[in-house]
C-alpha cells in the first residue's frame, strides 16, 4: 500500500502551526445494510472531528524563537474545525495547533 502521507506532504506544506489532518473514516457517509445512504450531516457529531495528522507545519515563532507543533505525522488526533480543503479528490482539514483538542492513543 502507498504510504499516502508522503505523497500530500509534497504537495501541501502547512506554514507555521498548522497541520493538515484527513478525517478518519468514522465521519464519513454510512449504508446501511439494505443499501441507504446517511449522510455526514446525520450521523456528524456537530462539536468536535477525529482524524489523522498527515503533514505539520515547523512551528510558530514567539519572540525570535521557534515553537515546535507538539503533533507529528501519523498521529490520531481530536480537533475542533479547519478549513476544509481538497487534494487529489481526496478531503482534508488544515487547522492550527490550538485547534487540536487531543492525541488519541
Amino acid at each position: 500500500m502507498k504510504d499516502i502521507s508522503k505523497d500530500i506532504a509534497k504537495k501541501v506544506r502547512p506554514l507555521h502551526d498548522r497541520v493538515l489532518i484527513k478525517e478518519s473514516l468514522e465521519s464519513a457517509e454510512k449504508k446501511t445494510s439494505s443499501g441507504i445512504i446517511i449522510p455526514i450531516t446525520v450521523t456528524e457529531d456537530k462539536g468536535s472531528k477525529s482524524g489523522e495528522v498527515v503533514a505539520v507545519g515547523p512551528g510558530r515563532i514567539e519572540e525570535g524563537k521557534r515553537i515546535e507543533v507538539a503533533v507529528k505525522v501519523g498521529d490520531k488526533v481530536l480537533f475542533q474545525w479547519g478549513d476544509k480543503i481538497k487534494v487529489d479528490g481526496d478531503d482534508y482539514y488544515m487547522v492550527r495547533e490550538s485547534e487540536i483538542i487531543a492525541i488519541i492513543k
